[in-house]
């Protein structure tokens, strides 16, 4: 049991709901140490396949508490940095999750909120849904999370919008990457569940793989060093027993194990 979030499982998808909506789902220490629990529990779980992260009630994510940001104004230099180190260390444990995540947006992803979309793997928004990266206007930077907003939109577009704290549109936020797809708010959670659908199809071990493939690959220039190192990763993955399973599938024209 946890005080801010709900976790609904539905066959191998589980969601987890971020149930604060009197304040629109915004963050405070008891949010980010249950998010953090969370998500080192579903990623241990065999029963899980998806995770998908979500905010009960008509919001996504506000970002920060107005109540902890007061307190952290008053935190000594060693309090803070330890605030902002819990923060940093819960998008890294979602970013680093062995399974795929999708983020399910609807009304406001802002500061923090734009932080857990971006941290997500994939991210499905809501027609009407809004993004930013606020902190600015407060005086702060998006600092925890700028890893993983550069890593989606790209340092051009942060450069912007990390500065300007400019509302951003679901319809621009798919133009620049922050979020994979965009549908008429009613339809949201039948994408979701068909992206989480499509997801089940493939080899958990593979998944796994790919993410990290991602990590690896991801900034480096194309030399005979990468190319190496991606000709040895495909070997060891197809010397796998998921990968043997699943070509031997494909070629008896059946179902893989994993979806037993």
């Amino acid at each position: 049991m946890y005080q801010t979030l709900e976790i609904e499982k539905n066959g191998r998808v589980a969601t987890l709901w971020m149930n604060r909506p009197e304040v629109f789902n915004a963050c405070n220490e008891q949010l980010v140490t249950d998010l953090s629990a969370a998500c080192k529990e579903l990623d241990i779980d065999n029963s899980v396949r998806i995770v998908v992260l979500a905010g009960r009630g008509k919001h996504f994510s506000a970002g920060a508490d107005v109540n902890w940001l007061k307190r952290a104004s008053q935190f000594s230099a060693e309090e803070s940095l330890a605030d902002a180190r819990r923060f940093a260390s819960m998008l890294r444990t979602l970013a680093e999750m062995s399974k795929p995540t999708i983020a399910r947006i609807q009304g406001v992803a802002l500061g923090g909120g734009t932080g857990l979309t971006a941290a997500c793997d994939m991210a499905i928004a809501s027609d009407t849904a809004v993004f930013a990266t606020s902190e600015v206007k407060f005086g702060i930077i998006p600092s925890a999370i700028s890893p993983y907003v550069l890593r989606a939109i790209g340092p051009r577009q942060a450069l912007r919008y990390f500065q300007s704290g400019e509302r951003i549109s679901a319809q621009r936020a798919l133009a620049i990457g922050l979020v994979n797809e965009v549908v008429p708010a009613p339809e949201l959670d039948a994408k979701v569940a068909e992206l989480a659908e499509s997801l089940i199809l493939a080899g958990p071990k593979a998944q796994q793989a790919a993410k990290n493939l991602v990590r690896t690959v991801t900034g480096r220039p194309i030399d005979a060093t990468l190319s190496e190192e991606t000709a040895q990763g495909f070997a060891r993955q197809r010397a796998t027993v998921e990968a043997k399973e699943g070509i031997t599938a494909f070629l008896d024209k059946r179902q893989p194990a994993w979806l037993g």
